[in-house]
């Protein structure tokens, strides 16, 4: 198994694709941390990781509140004495359906303040957990990167997320610590399904550009392993073609 023993937390876990994650990551082994902000739903994504065999925990966390983070990281060393994986799968609260020139300057920086400071937080909480123990892997989703029209700030806020998680890398890649992030066509909407329930594309996106939920989660998973030990600061592109370089 990719992450046999390892002690993984994902933030946003409540979600479809922290869900379908968190699910993948206990496949492979890794024992789980369960966080989101409201705590709905936790407990029957628990319920499924534990029927794989794995441990899992679930807390009510507000990332954007750099307390409770601490709080909670430190609660999960303070059990099993070290974080291994951090998925990051929280919602940027996006705003899109508008043209820029028509839009509100709080509506386009909403995602965009959103998005930088829940990884911020995250990552920097978590990250020092993981350079003092000179390992572990931090990874986020980051949208899509091209720009199509009425698309709010999302991109913007992406196009922010890619640098942030750049300059983590570099920041922690001397203590030994790894920061990725998945580029995906589209972001799947969370119509509260659980992970194991949840490989249909997309509506409106072509069936081989578009990732299923499980695929998601099974490329975290490699990513998150010891196997891709020498990918950071990287891109991870699931767009099945859809954006190419």
């Amino acid at each position: 198994m990719l992450l046999e023993n390892k002690i993984a937390v994902v933030y946003g876990a409540a979600g479809a694709i922290g869900s379908s994650v968190a699910s993948a990551f206990a496949r492979e082994g890794a024992d789980l941390y369960l966080a989101s902000r409201t705590g709905q739903k936790l407990e029957k994504i628990a319920g499924s990781i534990v029927e794989l065999g794995r441990r899992a925990h679930i807390a009510q966390v507000d990332v954007l509140d750099r307390d409770d983070m601490e709080r909670h990281a430190e609660a999960i060393v303070a059990a099993d004495g070290r974080i291994d994986v951090c998925f990051n799968a929280v919602s940027n609260d996006d705003i899109q359906g508008t043209s820029l020139d028509e839009m509100p300057v709080d509506d386009v920086l909403q995602p965009v303040i959103k998005a930088l400071r829940s990884h911020f937080t995250i990552a920097t909480v978590v990250g020092r957990h993981m350079a003092g123990a000179g390992r572990g892997v931090i990874i986020c989703m980051a949208g899509g990167r091209e720009a199509i029209p009425k698309l709010g700030g999302s991109h913007v806020a992406w196009s922010a997320l890619a640098g942030l998680c750049r300059q983590l890398a570099a920041d922690l890649g001397p203590h030994g610590v790894r920061v990725a992030w998945l580029l995906s066509p589209g972001s799947p909407s969370d119509d509260g399904q659980q992970a194991g329930q949840l490989d249909e594309p997309t509506e409106g996106l072509l069936p081989q550009h578009q990732p299923l939920y499980s695929e998601v989660g099974q490329v975290a998973a490699f990513i998150a392993s010891d196997g891709a030990r020498t990918i950071t600061a990287a891109e991870i592109n699931l767009t099945g073609g859809a954006v190419i370089d």
